[in-house]
């Protein structure tokens, strides 16, 4: 059995949670989260202002799978839940 952690942008959960239904993927425990990779955050223009975002909004995911459906489950997300920008997320994988 594998833990499979996912961080993603939140546009893209609605996505990536499609996909993992089609191959069969429950029971899924969603978590929002703050945090910044390579962008460092953002810098925004509001009313004329100023604003240095450094934590960007992201959606945490985790769910079990066995060890034969790993690769298909990988390859799910990498699909869905990718823009071809920076910031797309991560994911882990862990033995249990």
């Amino acid at each position: 059995m594998k833990l499979v952690t996912g961080i993603i942008n939140p546009l893209k959960l609605d996505e990536v949670f499609a996909s993992l239904f089609i191959i069969n993927v429950q029971n899924i425990c969603v978590i929002e989260v703050k945090g910044y990779g390579q962008q460092k955050g953002l810098t925004e223009h509001y009313r004329g202002a100023l604003y240095e975002v450094n934590f960007i909004p992201k959606v945490k995911f985790e769910f079990t799978v066995s060890d034969d459906e790993l690769p298909v489950v990988i390859e799910a997300i990498k699909t869905s839940a990718s823009t071809g920008h920076i910031g797309d997320g991560k994911i882990f994988v862990y033995d249990i």
